[in-house]
């Protein structure tokens, strides 16, 4: 066997080599591309398991959003649920107390545009769109106040909505919770 013969040889090989690789590779990309395209169209396509309306012209006269019912409440099974509101531009109420390691359920919606609920240091992040009420599941492992800004652009003024999240001890949540009503950070 000549040189050339084994050069031509190797060149052959390699090409095959490259052949295979470059097939196995475009494989896996339109893999992925459609892997990605059913899962976007698959959940877009799918309802929410539970999708709760409301009228956001009522939101302060009646309902479960009316003014005497926002805040933090401590339920019978021991979990906590907060009911609040954004409306231009502010959170109603405008600080949130809750306790350390209990299971907590924020309920909130707007009264006029999109606005967007992010609470700092945390996963917690919804929208509340009008007409609609978010629920937002949540835990927090140690006391401290959290920043909650709007997190979705709502007019002039976004960039002082702004709320807060006030993370006290189980003790002084059950204590303050005894008095009955909706807790809030007023008067603290």
């Amino acid at each position: 066997m000549s040189a050339e013969d084994t050069h031509g040889s190797s060149v052959e090989v390699a090409a095959r080599v490259e052949r295979r690789w470059t097939a196995i590779a475009v494989i896996i990309i339109v893999a992925m591309a459609l892997l990605a395209a059913f899962a976007g169209i698959h959940q877009a396509t799918m309802p929410q398991p539970r999708v709760e309306t409301t009228d956001p012209s009522r939101l302060h006269l009646s309902g479960e959003f009316v003014e005497s019912n926002l805040g933090s409440m401590l339920e019978a099974n021991g979990n906590v649920t907060v009911r609040a509101i954004g409306q231009q531009y502010s959170f109603t109420p405008a600080c949130i107390v809750v306790p350390v390691d209990t299971p907590i359920t924020l309920r909130a919606t707007s009264a006029d545009v999109v606005h967007g609920i992010l609470i700092q240091g945390t996963n917690v992040n919804t929208m509340l769109v009008p007409g609609y009420i978010s629920e937002q599941l949540m835990r927090f492992t140690r006391t401290g106040d959290y920043l909650m800004p709007c997190q979705e652009f709502c007019s002039f003024g976004h960039e002082g909505m702004w709320g807060k999240v006030k993370v006290v001890d189980k003790t002084n949540f059950a204590n303050r919770a005894k008095a009955g009503g909706r807790l809030s950070c007023v008067g603290q």
